[in-house]
């Protein structure tokens, strides 16, 4: 007979061990490793053939595959479309995750009103009753006759309707509450979400019905369960944002049909999330005037220019050691402009405190806003503003020189698309302005920090 075999998974990196850890070897997490039963493994001396069946796979000659169909769904939101790149797929898997109270599940449901116009959607929830669903469309405005809905927690049972339903859509809230009755662990623990991940995958590539999962996260932000899940599903979203401020960020961390650069911006209203297609106005609303340690930085987020405003506060330090926050910024990039303009400048914050902030709950992960936080942080330490006319991008190098960075010519576009009057750029990228009409906008090309705290605070 079959023997049942105990396996330690690791619900942060999916590592697997026949042993327990109290770090995992695979990500270093301390109290990862979950104990789950893996498949049976047959008796000694027994083999099974490769061939026992006697059936073989189809396969396709690729230039064969006919791809001119439309095989994309539109949703009705821009911003959604924009980060899935062009709508969702048929027969594919989507992932979001994101905090409690994000917003994952009033999203699914808002654009059910416009799928269901020509689609059959099946709404399967886990933790809420129909009742309750309804109560929540009600609020959102969402009706309409061809949206379904299952309170249901058994995979089998789902996968069953979902087959004899046949729906051109299936949502599925959450992931974390499904269960194979199977199986012997309870919902949630890693063999349970991975398991259900693989039944609705299968579903979804047998049938060409695409599926979206809603899943839960962990402490650390990331999804809850296995590492592996998010290598199953063909695109990965994430909600980011704080739940207590109105603005919503929706990125790709995956995606097999689009780009990873993409990002969606939403507001939480009292009828639900509400599209931002100005995000950078957005971002720059409410900005203090005449006041030091502000200044706006330009990223871009796949093809789309961002502007933001950066805040630095510096002041002099009561503990034994200087603090050091950063708020929507790479901590150690941080660290590593206070020590170029303290090497490289004179400027020196080795005794006072630095505090930064992106407004707006955005993350600057691009190196071009090196630039304009490193003109916040003089700003800030010499308490004298920058004008608000002003904008800078640019990568810091360690020698204190100021590198160009790429798509020059949409940044400054957006800039004076929202008034700006100068930008503050590397040297080096002014070869590639030559369509840029000079009357519209200054354009002040800089070879090192020196010079362009030269340009912008005249020290």
């Amino acid at each position: 007979m079959a023997k049942t075999k105990e396996m330690y998974v690791c619900r942060s990196c999916g590592y697997e061990t026949p042993k327990w850890f109290g770090k995992c070897p695979g990500c270093g997490g301390w109290n990862t490793l979950e104990m789950v039963e893996a498949a049976p493994v047959a008796e000694a001396g027994k083999k099974v053939s490769a061939t026992a069946t006697g059936r073989q796979s189809e396969i396709y000659r690729i230039n064969s595959v006919d791809v001119n169909d439309e095989i994309r769904f539109h949703t009705g939101v821009s911003e959604l479309d924009r980060v899935l790149g062009g709508g969702i797929v048929k027969g594919s898997v989507v992932l979001l995750g994101g905090d409690p109270g994000i917003g994952k599940s009033t999203l699914l449901l808002q654009i059910c009103e416009y799928l269901g116009e020509d689609l059959k959607i099946l709404y399967v929830s886990g933790e809420e009753s129909v009742r309750q669903i309804k109560l929540r469309a009600n609020r959102l405005g969402v009706n309409s006759e061809n949206l379904f809905l299952l309170a249901d927690t058994n995979v089998e049972r789902i996968a069953n309707t979902i087959l004899a339903q046949q729906p051109d859509l299936v949502m599925v809230d959450s992931i974390q509450t499904m269960n194979i009755e199977k199986l012997q662990s309870s919902p949630g623990s890693v063999m349970q979400v991975r398991e259900s991940t693989n039944a609705f995958l299968h579903l979804a590539k047998s049938e060409d019905i695409p599926i979206i999962i809603v899943g839960h996260v962990n402490k650390d932000g990331a999804i809850a369960g296995p590492k592996v899940l998010e290598h199953i599903v063909d695109a990965v979203l994430h909600f980011e944002g704080d739940r207590n401020q109105n603005f919503r960020i929706l990125r790709a961390v995956k995606n097999r049909f689009g780009s990873t650069n993409e990002i969606g911006v939403f507001e939480m209203l009292d009828g639900g999330l509400q599209e931002v297609e100005n995000p950078s106005m957005m971002l720059l609303q409410g900005r203090p005037e005449e006041a030091s340690g502000t200044c706006v930085a330009c990223v871009m987020e796949g093809t789309r220019p961002i502007l933001a405003e950066v805040q630095a506060l510096v002041c002099k330090t009561v503990y034994g050691n200087p603090r050091r926050t950063a708020t929507g910024f790479d901590y150690n990039r941080l660290a590593l402009i206070l020590a170029v303009l303290e090497k490289r400048c004179g400027y020196y914050f080795s005794s006072l405190d630095a505090y930064l902030n992106v407004v707006g709950g955005l993350r600057l992960d691009e190196p071009a806003a090196d630039l304009s936080i490193a003109l916040a942080l003089i700003s800030g330490l010499r308490d004298k503003p920058i004008s608000e006319k002003v904008l800078a991008f640019g990568e810091i190098g360690l020698t204190g020189e100021v590198r160009s960075v790429s798509n020059i010519v949409p940044r400054i576009k957006e800039a004076h698309r929202l008034g700006f009057q100068t930008c503050i750029v590397s040297k080096h990228s002014l070869r590639e302005l030559k369509n840029i009409n000079p009357d519209q906008i200054e354009i002040i090309g800089v070879s090192t920090i020196r010079e362009a705290v030269q340009k912008v605070l005249g020290i």
